[in-house]
């Protein structure tokens, strides 16, 4: 359930700029459309769906709380809780994410935060460039492993799916060697580690296991197989900018740390990224709420002129880390 802004008055640091009131509603206001929380603004077909990820650039799958980013289930049932019953209008988003597995119409995987994160096709290659993928899938993985960085029940998992194609869970599983219930935590912490490294994902659904319902996973390069190629000349710091414009386009304001909630980026990465964007004129940093005295970044289009022009002047405060 996404929250209303915190209220308080927010300040320009070494300013006396009150936006209290009108800055937050202001911000709930752009989040109620960005999201599709408006009655008017739901979506009400896959086809609405995959155009809400075009149009945001990545979402959650569900809100998750404590971290701002629209969510499919919000734009499908508006800002409240997600239910336990399974027959709740709101979970025809389920059956329309098992429907577009597979199809290559967006990137769904745990990505962001581990959660389950849907990327628009047209931004998914700015995140695989970030990614530990440098386009020899069969080397790549290894190099990670060798240097202490890739636990054995993951590099084995990858293995599995790179020596034999696509497996549903209960196959991979036992490809991998992970069979036993004590294994469960190792083999469901590989296949979000993979997830979030753009390694593999889900790509379909199969009538598997007590349930009957088992993600099938692939390799993230054989099932895009033009998706390194089109990463390949995206550099680091263009990336970054890219993927936090597209970020504060979609919630118009946070403070800074909720930065660090969002993306796995060192201090440096991040300042980087908003070094180039506040140049650039979209971002502006510096601001203060009088209840905290943590950062604030907002599109500068979201601020009067004035108080664009004052934290544009204004000496650059401490950076609070991520």
């Amino acid at each position: 359930m996404n929250a209303p802004v915190t209220r308080g008055m927010i300040l320009c640091a070494m300013s006396s700029v009150d936006l209290s009131e009108r800055f937050f509603r202001q911000v709930d206001a752009y989040r109620a459309r960005t999201y599709r929380l408006r009655p008017a603004l739901r979506l009400k077909s896959p086809d609405d769906a995959v155009r809400f990820v075009e149009e945001r650039g990545f979402i959650f799958f569900w809100p998750i709380q404590g971290v701002e980013l629209p969510s499919l289930w919000a734009a499908v049932a508006g800002d409240r809780p997600v239910p336990s019953e399974h027959d709740d209008p709101g979970h025809i988003s389920w059956g329309w994410k098992d429907a577009l597995l597979g199809s290559r119409r967006w990137y769904y995987a745990k990505a962001l935060r581990g959660r389950a994160t849907i990327i628009s096709m047209e931004v998914a290659p700015y995140f695989y460039a970030l990614s530990e993928n440098y386009g020899a899938p069969e080397e790549d993985y290894l190099q990670q492993y060798e240097q202490g960085r890739m636990p054995l029940e993951t590099k084995n998992v990858y293995e599995a799916l790179l020596q034999e194609g696509p497996l549903d869970t209960i196959a991979l599983r036992r490809a991998a060697r992970l069979t036993s219930r004590e294994s469960d935590h190792r083999f469901n912490r590989a296949l979000t580690e993979l997830q979030v490294d753009f390694k593999i994902l889900p790509v379909g659904v199969a009538q598997a296991g007590a349930w009957h319902y088992a993600y099938i996973y692939d390799l993230v390069p054989r099932h895009f197989p033009d998706l390194p190629e089109k990463a390949r000349f995206i550099g680091e710091r263009t990336a970054t900018a890219k993927l936090l414009e597209l970020y504060f386009r979609s919630v118009g304001a946070v403070p800074l740390s909720q930065i660090g909630k969002v993306f796995r980026w060192s201090v440096k990465e991040r300042e980087a990224a908003l070094e180039r964007l506040g140049g650039e004129g979209v971002l502006t940093r510096g601001l203060r709420t009088n209840q905290s005295r943590e950062e604030w970044v907002a599109l500068a289009e979201l601020l009067e002129p004035k108080v664009r022009k004052s934290s544009a002047q204004e000496e650059p405060s401490p950076r609070s880390t991520v």
